[in-house]
């Protein structure tokens, strides 16, 4: 924790807080720090168990995720308020964790929005890597009926996965554009140069566009 606290920048802080974040470690030494510590699933549990956001995404980096049993992970994901412990916590642990599937599905239909974006997070990457048994037509109705008016973390969550399904499903593509184009949902979302933006219609058409020209070549 002292080594921890030693990493605060209040530069780095202050960006944080804009997205959010409680922190101000640089996530650069985090990740050295994690690196040098390697799996350990004790003292990731003593991390969590602090409450403190650096804590807690160091400790997302040592632990070993198949330790997790489920109901483990489901009070983990209702802990994770803040968006980088939230994300970190879906994608570095939960998605490898054999209880992923079971997860998805329960926190798909949970009525806390935060929760809810961790449901709709695994959906999405069902949809890019085993699309098999979903109801792609019927994801994409439900993202057309609630989308609009979703709280932002699960608006942001049921956008990528529009996304996902028109780049990955090239059978519903066009409905895809069609709903993101009719819905506008981060359309003006401000994009860095170089940078593909947010709303569904440009970037299907830009993902597309690439993996176009890289099976070409």
């Amino acid at each position: 924790m002292a080594e921890l606290a030693a990493f605060e920048d209040p530069k780095a802080r202050e960006v944080n807080e804009r997205h959010g974040d409680d922190h101000g470690v640089n996530l650069s030494k985090l990740r050295a720090l994690a690196k040098r510590l390697k799996t350990q699933q004790e003292l990731a549990h003593g991390l969590w168990e602090t409450e403190d956001t650096a804590a807690r995404l160091l400790a997302i980096l040592i632990c070993r995720p198949k330790a997790f049993g489920r109901d483990e992970l489901d009070a983990m994901l209702r802990q994770a308020r803040t968006p980088k412990v939230h994300d970190w916590l879906v994608n570095y642990v939960v998605k490898k964790s054999p209880h992923a599937e079971d997860l998805r599905l329960a926190w798909s239909a949970d009525p806390d929005p935060v929760v809810a974006s961790a449901g709709w997070a695994l959906t999405t990457e069902r949809v890019a890597k085993k699309p098999e048994s979903l109801d792609l037509a019927g994801l994409l109705d439900v993202i057309e009926a609630e989308m609009k008016d979703a709280p932002d973390r699960l608006q942001w969550a049921m956008n990528h996965c529009l996304a996902q399904i028109g780049i990955e499903h090239a059978e519903h593509r066009a409905r895809a554009i069609d709903i993101g184009e009719r819905l506008e949902v981060l359309k003006d979302y401000p994009t860095s140069p170089g940078c593909t933006s947010p709303f569904a219609p440009t970037w299907i058409t830009e993902l597309v566009r690439r993996k176009q020209e890289k099976t070409v070549v």
